[in-house]
Order: C-alpha cells, then sequence, then structure tokens
C-alpha cells in the first residue's frame, strides 16, 4: 500500500500575531484519522520552523504533500522563524528554487494570508498549489484545511478536495470562500493558470483584488479572527526589502467583526477542568503555543505554576493531547490520588508511582522482579523506568504531573522525589533513552520544600505562570458565550472579576441561561448569596486558618492602592490566588475579593 507523507510546517514568529497553528494540525490529524483511508496518510508535523528546518524536513521526509501554516508577507515572502524565534523572510524565488529540486511534492498548501504570488512561483514546479488572494482569518484556514485533507482522505481528487475546502468555509457563513486559489500544473513547460474557482460563489461579487506591491501594513478586510498576515514595526523593514512604502511603519488596524449567522450555543457547567473540545477554553497566547513546542523537545521539562481554578489542569491535558496526536505515549497522574500510607514513606509512594504508571501504559507490573536488592528506594524506581518502562515502549513519553503540591505537605518524601525528577531531567540530556521521557509538572503553591539548587526540577525547563485573561481574551470569552454586552457591562464584570477564567464563566453562564441579570449579578456577586459563595468561604476558611495571612490580607484590602507586605505573607496569598504583584507591592487580584473580605475578616 502506497502512503502518501503530508508534512506540515507552522511559524509563528514571537513578533507577529499569535495563530491558531496547533488547533489547525490537530483538526486536519483529527479528519484524517477519521476517514476510509486513514492508512494512506501520514502526517508529520514541524513546529516554529526555521528556513534551515524546512529544507531538512523536505530532505528528510520527503513529503508528498508539503502545507505551510503562518504568516504571509505579500509579494515579499513568507515568514518563518530565526534562532531568536523572531521573523525572517524566505521570498518566492528562493522557494520556487527549493521546490524544485524537490520533485516527489506534488501539493503544497500555503495556508498564509497574501500568499498567491508564492504560490504562482511554486508552482512553476509543482503540480498543484493553493495559496491566498487577500488576508485570511483564522477560522477560514482551519476550515478550509479540515474541507480540503477530509476529502482527500475519502479519496478525492486533489481539485475535488479544493472544492470540500471552499465549501467547509461557505458552510460556517464565513465571508473568505474566494480567498484561497488553486495553481494546476500539469505539464510544468506551460505557464501554470488558477483552476476551479468557488463555484458557489458564482453569484457573489466578485472578491476585491489585492494591490500587487507595498500592500503588507494595510488594514486586513473584516472578519472574525486574527488574520495570517503579518505588520512590522520599522525596526522590521529592513529585512522585508528594501521596496515597502516607507510611510507604512504603523501596525495595521484592528479588524471590525462581521456579524454572521451562529448556532445557538450549548452552556457547560463551569466547574474543574475545561472539556477537552470545549469551545469555551481561551487560549493565553502564547503559553499554549510555547507548551506545544517545548513538550516535543527530546528530555523536555515544564512547570506549569498557578492557583486554583486558574486552568492549569485543562492546559495540562491540552498538551498531553498534543503530544498524543504527535505520536507520543502519554500519562496523566494526579498525586492528589495517593493515599496517607504512600504519602509518609518513600518505598511506598514510589512503587506506586511505578504502579499506576504502568498500568497507564498498558504494561505489564513487573515492580516484583527490579524492586529487589540492597541499591536505594530512588535507584530501584529509576531502574525500573529505565530497564523496562522507556526500553518497552521504546517511543517518547509525555508524563503530566498534577497536584504536585501535595507532595510539598511531606518533607520525608519531596526531598527524594523532586530530585529524581530533577536527575532523570538531566540524564535526558545526555542518555537518548531518558530523552524519551518528557516532564510536566503542575502546583498551586510556592515551592517552600528545601531543595538543593541543584536537586530541584523547580528550577529548570520551561516555566509557565498562567495569568490571568487580558482584555481581548476576555471579549472572545463573551463572543462563544454569544452575548451582547455593552462596553458599560463588559467594564462593570472585568472590574468586579477581572480576567479570571473560572469567575468569568460562572458569570457568563448564567447570563446565557438568563437565570440573571448582569445588575443581579453585580450587586450580589460579594456575598454569601451570590453567584460564588463556595468559592469565597473555600479562601475564607483557608485564610482563618493562618492568623499571619489574615493580617497581612486586612492591609491590602483596607487600601485602594498597592500595599508592600511580608515577602512570606505576599507568596503565600499569591499562590492562594487572592493578590496579584505590582512591583514589590501586591493588591487583590479583583475588585469581588476586596468586597467580600472587607466584610468577613
Amino acid at each position: 500500500m502506497t502512503v502518501t507523507k503530508i508534512l506540515t510546517l507552522a511559524a509563528n514568529p514571537s513578533d507577529t500575531t499569535r495563530l491558531r497553528l496547533p488547533e489547525e494540525v490537530r483538526e486536519i490529524q483529527e479528519g484524517l484519522a477519521l476517514s476510509e483511508g486513514r492508512e494512506k496518510f501520514e502526517l508529520i508535523s514541524q513546529w516554529a520552523v526555521r528556513p534551515d528546518d524546512l529544507r531538512r524536513a523536505l530532505l528528510k521526509y520527503d513529503p508528498e504533500i508539503v502545507h505551510f501554516s503562518g504568516h504571509g508577507a505579500n509579494q515579499q515572502g513568507l515568514l518563518f522563524e530565526n534562532e531568536m524565534g523572531q521573523a525572517t523572510l524566505v521570498h518566492g524565488a528562493t522557494l520556487a528554487k527549493l521546490f524544485e529540486l524537490c520533485t516527489n511534492v506534488t501539493c503544497v498548501l500555503l495556508s498564509a494570508c497574501y500568499s498567491e504570488v508564492q504560490a504562482e512561483a511554486i508552482a512553476q514546479h509543482v503540480d498543484y498549489v493553493i495559496g491566498m488572494n487577500q488576508a485570511i482569518g483564522d477560522r477560514a484556514a482551519i476550515k478550509f484545511a479540515v474541507g480540503f485533507y477530509d476529502a482527500l482522505g475519502y479519496g478525492r481528487p486533489i481539485e475535488e478536495a479544493f472544492q470540500f475546502g471552499l465549501l467547509a468555509i461557505d458552510l460556517e457563513n464565513i465571508p473568505e470562500a474566494d480567498t484561497p486559489v488553486l495553481y494546476i500544473q500539469k505539464d510544468r513547460d506551460s505557464k501554470p493558470g488558477v483552476a476551479y474557482p468557488n463555484q458557489l460563489a458564482a453569484n457573489r461579487p466578485a472578491p476585491t483584488q489585492t494591490a500587487p506591491v507595498n500592500t503588507l501594513f494595510e488594514p486586513p478586510p473584516a472578519e472574525t479572527s486574527p488574520t495570517r498576515d503579518m505588520a512590522f514595526a520599522e525596526v522590521h523593514t529592513a529585512a522585508l526589502g528594501s521596496n515597502l512604502s516607507p510611510n507604512r511603519t504603523e501596525t495595521a488596524a484592528a479588524p471590525t467583526p462581521v456579524k454572521t449567522a451562529k448556532p445557538k450555543v450549548e452552556w457547560e457547567e463551569p466547574q474543574g477542568l475545561v472539556p477537552l473540545y470545549s469551545p469555551f477554553y481561551i487560549e493565553r497566547s502564547p503559553i499554549e503555543s510555547d507548551c506545544y513546542e517545548t513538550s516535543l523537545r527530546r528530555g523536555s521539562l515544564i512547570r506549569i505554576k498557578a492557583p486554583r481554578q486558574m486552568g492549569k489542569t485543562s492546559l495540562l491535558v491540552r498538551v498531553l493531547d498534543h503530544a498524543k496526536q504527535q505520536g507520543f505515549k502519554t500519562v496523566q497522574l494526579n498525586l492528589q490520588t495517593a493515599d496517607a500510607t504512600a504519602l509518609n514513606d518513600l518505598n511506598e509512594f514510589l512503587q506506586w508511582f511505578c504502579c499506576i504508571i504502568t498500568e497507564e501504559l498498558d504494561l505489564p507490573d513487573k515492580l516484583a522482579e527490579y524492586w529487589q536488592g540492597s541499591r536505594g528506594t530512588v535507584r530501584r524506581c529509576q531502574r525500573y523506568f529505565e530497564r523496562y518502562l522507556l526500553t518497552e515502549i521504546n517511543k517518547p513519553i509525555l508524563l503530566g504531573l498534577d497536584e504536585v503540591d501535595q507532595v510539598f505537605e511531606h518533607p520525608e518524601i519531596a526531598t527524594d522525589f523532586f530530585g529524581m525528577l530533577r536527575v532523570w531531567h538531566e540524564e535526558g540530556k545526555s542518555d537518548p533513552k531518558w530523552a524519551n521521557l518528557h516532564l510536566v509538572i503542575v502546583h498551586s503553591k510556592e515551592v517552600y520544600v528545601p531543595l538543593s539548587i541543584n536537586r530541584s526540577p523547580f528550577n529548570v525547563g520551561l516555566p509557565v505562570d498562567l495569568r490571568e485573561l487580558n482584555y481581548e481574551e476576555v471579549l472572545e470569552m463573551v463572543n462563544r458565550h454569544q452575548l451582547d454586552l455593552s462596553d458599560d457591562s463588559l467594564m462593570q464584570l472585568t472590574q468586579l472579576v477581572g480576567g479570571h477564567p473560572y469567575l468569568l464563566r460562572v458569570a457568563l453562564t448564567q447570563l446565557l441561561r438568563g437565570r440573571e441579570t448582569l445588575s443581579n449579578l453585580l450587586t450580589n456577586a460579594p456575598t454569601e448569596g451570590g453567584l460564588y459563595n463556595d468559592h469565597l468561604r473555600r479562601h475564607l476558611l483557608n485564610l482563618e486558618a493562618d492568623p499571619a495571612l489574615v493580617k497581612a490580607f486586612q492591609a491590602v484590602i483596607e487600601t485602594n492602592s498597592p500595599v508592600q507586605i511580608g515577602s512570606t505573607e505576599a507568596f503565600k496569598l499569591s499562590s492562594m490566588g487572592l493578590v496579584k504583584y505590582q512591583g514589590n507591592s501586591v493588591v487583590p487580584l479583583c475588585e469581588l475579593y476586596r468586597q467580600y473580605f472587607r466584610t468577613r475578616l
């Protein structure tokens, strides 16, 4: 059976607008996996692609289909990443020369704004090339890609798959189905021509054509999601070529959303984990993309820290899912499930740890075979992983450890356990077997267990401190609940709960269900009879258990200005999610906490 290789290349430089590239690749993969021809396709993904990565990937994988997701720069070319993660330009002529050498490539899809010029150049050497004749929004780009690859998965030829991609955009009422264009080059000695325009749009007015030069900084067409073009500040213009207009150095104007008919949204109970495919999960750019990229690096370690109900576990499951889609074996272990007996004895704890992971990897328990001899308990655990689990699986494993705060309460096991994780991470830098173990550690509290700087996993790897939602992300959450809040109403709500994702979802869900008016919600929220009574009471009980914290928090809420308190109290209150830092001072995380605790403390 012939297997078609699809190479996806994603580039979202740090100095460009954040795009939903992981979602695009994930949906392509899911669509192919559900299709009748799933065994006939192999999807290979490359992230944060640099020019050298592009060349090497084409040589290494020799794909038949190449899919680029990222930013286009009109006639200038496509934007890849440099060594610093910032944008670097690859010209269309250079791309054409590269694909001239890759004779096995039969189709190229450029999912980037204003990429028609590059598509036409590449089509001199590739049979089928798809580009975009103007700016395209994230939603439209994702829908087109999913429709296109779904059709390929069911055996449709590329010309028909192109039409299915256009139809997928139209079915979502997204007014961008005229943007993708297909170039066909059957005879490579003839000039490529555009084929199969959107037949469904025959009765619609022709789209406005993009000006041929100097349109990089023009405001993109109105749409509902970020576009895949790029506007640079003046400092970047030299890298993009001298033919740019010298006066176009400002950032492009924000697009105006288009009102489209939407199906009625179904509400979800806003408690605990946000389901994997929930429409109410809001990405906090660039956190998700950084985690997705880092999780795939050999021997990687990610540390996710945030107070309760800020979305740590929801992020963890998405990182695990992303790795699983890339062929990893994944294990999610919540350390709150360890019983008291295990947490009070290192030997019991590490045996429990190994047994749970063995079960999750669907392997037989061989603990008795390896838990023998005079070697120490930590060494037995390491031997079990090294000689059994990592050898038996023989592919990357992403181990997600949730609620590791549970171990902080037991210093008799914490020092050795966390020291062991640090050793495993260091081993991965030189030992290929340990490089296959990737770690994600999730916790709420500050790490107060005394750990040597060389034995702590909390000072290495990628640190992720989950922040509140910013204004744009709050607005996106409101839009996903299909609520029409005035600027005044939105301001009042955000003044009350800030960008706290859980508190926002609770309020928006009640408004969506018609169970509360905004006026009543704002009035009752800081009381025992309001929406947040359980949440606030939990915080109150935790505070009252520590008189020093009560005194420190009273000082914070009694004034409307930032306050300096003891560093220990500030760390603890921040870990609880009650305050946030402003320089060396702190303020309440949101007005809800100030109002409630002023009456209760």
